[in-house]
This record gives structure tokens, C-alpha cells and sequence, in this order.
């Protein structure tokens, strides 16, 4: 099964995207980890991202897909969980179309709806495991009063630059403006299941496999 995990920065879908990971054998292709790791690897496509990245220019659509055709080309596990990308509807031609030439298709796109104010109010008092990515909140879920990371027991913490009200209203502007019209496209096509992201992870990720089984 691929899916793609639809919603505003924030909206939690790393989190979902690793439980699925676990309880499906799924993939997550992650757009920002994707990149990351192929700047290290060595790789002739590797070394052509790094130079990009370095110079503060933005990786290109062509290079993105080869990132993930390469990955859709080798163990396919339990299926993908595409996350980042499409961002755009060109984007998301470009995907079906590599879908289509590997054999594959596109089984459901799984859009979490979000309430922007409580989303904000909900992304300023993030943190993570520096360790583990282990994603804690001061509202909901704060760091462990012996000052352990619950995953990995690390002691440290971090929280995103942009994770302040400023930064992530923009961030959500330019979501709106680029990636929203993919919930038409979407739509249109039967594709998409809508889920309520502002519920508690096991909730939304209830809502996640209902979507997903029916």
C-alpha cells in the first residue's frame, strides 16, 4: 500500500508516518530526510544535492523524484508512506506518473484537518529527543519529570527554530497557498480520506487505519 499524508506543518504526520512504519512494515519518504541522506552518501546524486544544499539553492523537482524513484526501485516492504511530497500539482503529476511507470499506484491520500489557532498554540510548546525525534509538548505530553526521553532515555532536548508563532503562520500561509489545491486534486480522483488531526496521537492514528482498511 502507498499512501501520502496530507496537512499543514505541525499537523503531526512524522508521528503517524512511524506508526505506521511500525504496525504496517511501511516505508516513510520523507522529502527532508531523503535529502539529508543523500548529501552524506557519496553518491554521484548525492554529491549534486549537497552542492545545492551548501550553496543555499533549492533541490530541484527532477532531483527530488530520482531520490525517490531509487527508493520505490528497491524494498518495498509494506509500501510507502509519502511525506513532503507532492507539494504541488505538478508535483503530484509527476508522482503518478513514476508510480505508474514502476507498476505501483497511489492507494489513498490521507488528509489531517487541522484548526490553525490550536495548532499554533500547539507546535510553540513542541520539543524533541535530540536522540530519537521522540516529539514531546509542554500542553500534552511534557518531558518526563526525571528529565529522560520515554523512547531512548536521552537527556536532551531541542526545539525548531521556526517552531514560534511568527515563523509557523507563514509556514501555514505558504501551505495554503501551494499545497491545499491538492486536496481538490485529490478528491477528484477518489483518493483522498480526511481524518480530525487535533485529537491525541492514538486517536488520530485510530482514525489513520480505519481510513486505511475501509
Amino acid at each position: 500500500m502507498n499512501i501520502i499524508l496530507l496537512g499543514p506543518p505541525g499537523a503531526g504526520k512524522g508521528t503517524q508516518a512511524r506508526i505506521l512504519e511500525e504496525a504496517r512494515g511501511m516505508t516513510q519518504l520523507s522529502t527532508g530526510d531523503m535529502l539529508r541522506e543523500a548529501r552524506t552518501s557519496g553518491t554521484t546524486m548525492g554529491d549534486k544535492v549537497a552542492a545545492i544544499m551548501d550553496a543555499g539553492g533549492l533541490v530541484t523537482d527532477e532531483i527530488v523524484i530520482g531520490l525517490i524513484e531509487e527508493k520505490l526501485t528497491g524494498d518495498q516492504n509494506g509500501g510507502f508512506i509519502f511525506d513532503g511530497f507532492p507539494r504541488t500539482l505538478a508535483q503530484a503529476d509527476v508522482l503518478g506518473d513514476l508510480l505508474k511507470r514502476q507498476g505501483q499506484t497511489l492507494d489513498a491520500v490521507v488528509q489531517m484537518q487541522v484548526d490553525d489557532e490550536a495548532l499554533v498554540a500547539r507546535i510553540v510548546a513542541r520539543s524533541t529527543c535530540a536522540h530519537c525525534g521522540e516529539v514531546y509538548n509542554d500542553l500534552t505530553k511534557p518531558i518526563p519529570d526525571d528529565g529522560k526521553c520515554s523512547n531512548c532515555g536521552g537527556t536532551e532536548f531541542k526545539r525548531r527554530a521556526d517552531d514560534n508563532e511568527e515563523s509557523l503562520r507563514t509556514r501555514l500561509m505558504e501551505y495554503y497557498k501551494k499545497t491545499s489545491p491538492l486536496i481538490g486534486y485529490y478528491y477528484a480522483k477518489g483518493d483522498l480520506k480526511a481524518v480530525d488531526g487535533m485529537g491525541d496521537v492514538a486517536d488520530v492514528g485510530q482514525q489513520i487505519t480505519k481510513a486505511l482498511d475501509s
